[in-house]
């Protein structure tokens, strides 16, 4: 399986490549014989998508205590959370940066690189175990059940196999 990312990175430069004349014929034949402009299509629909929950999680959620900025002390407004937001979303899909789609993240590298306030919950013991307990019971749960992702929302749980 390959990112959808992939695909829409490799179109952009195949793109630009195009635009300056300096696309080869053999780059010009794979992209005229292998692209699916549906497929494609739906890679930047996915993509937005994922931006948008994303800005919208961390508007809502993450962010709704932020109510003034760290250095300044100046008022915080929704549109400065959702900024804020989008930028984190995009950073975070930005392939030229992480260079692939299923490698973890570190809480270091999300507070260095992206400015991202963390709370480590590993720093509370009891807290730690309780969501090592979940999280072992929620792998065990979903191997039984076949599936490999699942999201939780207040009152809903959403599978996918």
């Amino acid at each position: 399986m390959v990112p959808a990312l992939s695909y829409l990175a490799q179109f952009e430069r195949l793109k630009k490549r195009s635009e300056t004349g300096l696309i080869t014929s053999a780059e010009l034949a794979m992209l005229v014989q292998q692209l699916d402009l549906g497929e494609l299509h739906a890679f930047e629909q996915a993509r937005d998508l994922s931006i948008a929950l994303l800005k919208q999680w961390l508007a809502k959620y993450k962010f709704k205590d932020w109510t003034e900025t760290e250095t300044r002390r100046k008022k915080v407004t929704n549109k400065m959370r959702e900024k804020r937001a989008e930028e984190i979303a995009k950073q975070l899909m930005d392939q030229e940066q992480w260079h692939s789609h299923g490698r973890p993240i570190s809480m270091e590298v999300l507070r260095r690189d992206i400015n991202l306030k963390i709370d480590d919950f590993g720093a509370d013991p009891e807290l730690s175990g309780r969501v090592k307990v979940y999280y072992q019971f929620l792998a065990d749960y979903m191997s039984k059940i076949g599936v490999f992702g699942i999201v939780h929302a207040s009152g809903v749980c959403l599978k996918w196999s």
